[in-house]
Order: structure tokens, then C-alpha cells, then sequence
């Protein structure tokens, strides 16, 4: 028995040191985002499996792009679409959250998710799609630790450049060149309120836009005005 009870302490010390192991490890990526672009995430890696799995000579569509580089317009639709109080936030929208919840518990399923953009790029750069508590404590840490080291211009930026908007395809710029053959710079009001609201199911979008979504888009384009930029 005494043995046993040894045992047991050596495995939750291990398991103690393997999950600050773990969260020194993202905090040093987080910390080297700061300043370096990423080449790849979490999100990108899944995608690729996926794709691959499928056609073994499939590849990503992505290519970086400074934050100049991305027209205002876009960035104001998806703060309007996605996150309206960005730039006043520490990384969770309380009030978004509880609403999400409302909403959820009045339509007896998740459709809603209350999520931050700083809480979704946090997601996509080291963690997967799937739902669970689990996955949301370890979104919500990398979310304090991203809104420490970054600002919100840096957060946005890589936000845009990072984040899915279709099948295969990741970022602003690959997303402007595949829907309208411009670069991301060049985007319009109407063009960005299109792709802002792609995003919560860009895949299912990219073929589906139906009468709903653009009439959520021209709400969107409506609201872009009013949306703070970083």
C-alpha cells in the first residue's frame, strides 16, 4: 500500500510538470509571435491532414501580409462581425459570453459562441476545432497570455493573416485573391463585409452564400463605420 501511494505521488508530480512543461512552451511561442510571423498553426496543420488525406498533392493557400497591407475596410467588418468591443477588452467580452449562453440554453444546442477574436486566434494557433472544456481552459489561458505580450494591432494582424476562410485557404490575402481576384489591400466595404461573415463556417460559406448571409452582410457594411481599429 505504501508503495502504491509512492507511486501514485511520482505520477502526479510528473503529470504537474508535464502541464508547466507544456504551458512554458506556448508561453515562449506566444512571446515569439510577437515579433515573428507565423508560417503555420494548429489549424493549418489539421487542414492539410484533411486534405491530404484526401488528395495527397494538396497544399495550403497562404501568404502573409503586413498589416498596412490589409485594406481598413476588412478590418473594420470583422470587428464588426466578430468582435465589437476589441479593442476594449482584455481578451473575453463578458457580456457577449452571457448572451452566448442565453442563446444556447433558449435553442437547446450551441449556436452561439461568444468567442473574442483574441480568444479565436488563440484557438487556431495551437489548438484544434473540437468542443470541450478542456480545449476552452487551454484557449483561455493562451488568450491572457497573448493579450499580455501583444497589442491589439499585433493581435489583429495575425488574426487576419491566419485565420481559415475557406477550404485550404488561410488569411486576408489568399481569401481577397480567391473571391475576388485582388489583392487584400484593395478589398471594398461591400467585398470585406462579405468575407467578415464567412467566418464562423468558412468552409460551408465559401459554396453557400445564401440570401441570409448577404442580407447579414449588409448589416454588417452598415455597422463597419462605427467599428475602433488598433
Amino acid at each position: 500500500m505504501k508503495v502504491l501511494a509512492i507511486w501514485v505521488r511520482r505520477g502526479f508530480v510528473a503529470l504537474v510538470l508535464l502541464v508547466v512543461l507544456w504551458h512554458l512552451w506556448l508561453l515562449g511561442n506566444v512571446l515569439w509571435l510577437k515579433w515573428f510571423n507565423p508560417s503555420e498553426t494548429s489549424f493549418m496543420d489539421i487542414r492539410l491532414s484533411e486534405l491530404q488525406a484526401k488528395k495527397p498533392e494538396a497544399n495550403l493557400h497562404y501568404r502573409w501580409v503586413p498589416y498596412e497591407k490589409i485594406s481598413n475596410q476588412l478590418k473594420r467588418a470583422v470587428i464588426a462581425a466578430e468582435d465589437d468591443k476589441f479593442v476594449d477588452h482584455e481578451g473575453f467580452d463578458w457580456e457577449g459570453i452571457q448572451k452566448a449562453i442565453e442563446k444556447n440554453q433558449k435553442k437547446g444546442k450551441a449556436v452561439a459562441g461568444g468567442s473574442t477574436i483574441s480568444q479565436q486566434l488563440a484557438k487556431n494557433l495551437f489548438l484544434s476545432p473540437s468542443r470541450s472544456y478542456l480545449r476552452k481552459a487551454e484557449e483561455a489561458i493562451i488568450t491572457l497570455m497573448i493579450e499580455a505580450l501583444w497589442d491589439k494591432r499585433r493581435i489583429l494582424e495575425v488574426y487576419l493573416n491566419v485565420v481559415e476562410w475557406g477550404n485550404g485557404i488561410f488569411g486576408a490575402e489568399a481569401a481577397a485573391r480567391r473571391y475576388y481576384k485582388i489583392p487584400a489591400s484593395q478589398l471594398g466595404a461591400a467585398q470585406a463585409a462579405r468575407m467578415a461573415v464567412m467566418l464562423p463556417n468558412p468552409r460551408k460559406y465559401e459554396y453557400n452564400f445564401s440570401p441570409r448571409l448577404a442580407a447579414h452582410a449588409a448589416r454588417i457594411q452598415s455597422r463597419m463605420q462605427s467599428s475602433e481599429l488598433p
